[in-house]
């Protein structure tokens, strides 16, 4: 299955392209979000000019974290990420990775936790072979 990107979000990354900027992505549940994950993706926000989130949706969480998961459904974890000063768009895909995300967005610098080892970072491939980074910024816990 391919993730939908809305057409806005796609704007905005061609707009931020066109004047010369990089995209940064970021993925994860952020179910009950606490100030580590604000903390977090203020860190993912300065590694580029636009910050993109992809945020698992509820049958991608569930098939992760078993059943009563999530918490807070995805449209409204969906507006809490998007209501940061640090989240310029939010992307909800339901695979249980966001490879097809990220092979559809490009992004110039992919960020994730550094408790995820180098090597096991979905979407590195994609990303280094144009050219782009992968960051590990520390975590809180919350």
């Amino acid at each position: 299955m391919v993730p939908m990107i809305p057409d806005e979000v796609i704007d905005l990354v061609n707009q931020t392209r066109a004047a010369g900027g990089s995209i940064a992505f970021t993925n994860g549940v952020f179910d009950l979000v606490h100030p580590g994950h604000v903390r977090y993706l203020r860190k993912a926000a300065a590694e580029g000019d636009l910050l993109i989130v992809g945020l698992n949706g509820d049958t991608s969480v569930r098939s992760i974290k078993g059943l009563g998961r999530p918490v807070v459904p995805a449209a409204e974890r969906a507006e809490v990420l998007e209501a940061l000063a640090s989240v310029d768009a939010v992307v909800i895909f339901e695979e249980p990775t966001p490879e097809e995300l990220i092979a559809q967005l490009q992004p110039d610098v992919l960020v994730k936790g550094a408790d995820w080892m180098a090597d096991q970072i979905v979407g590195r491939a994609t990303v280094e072979a144009r050219g782009g980074r992968v960051v590990r910024v520390e975590i809180e816990q919350g």
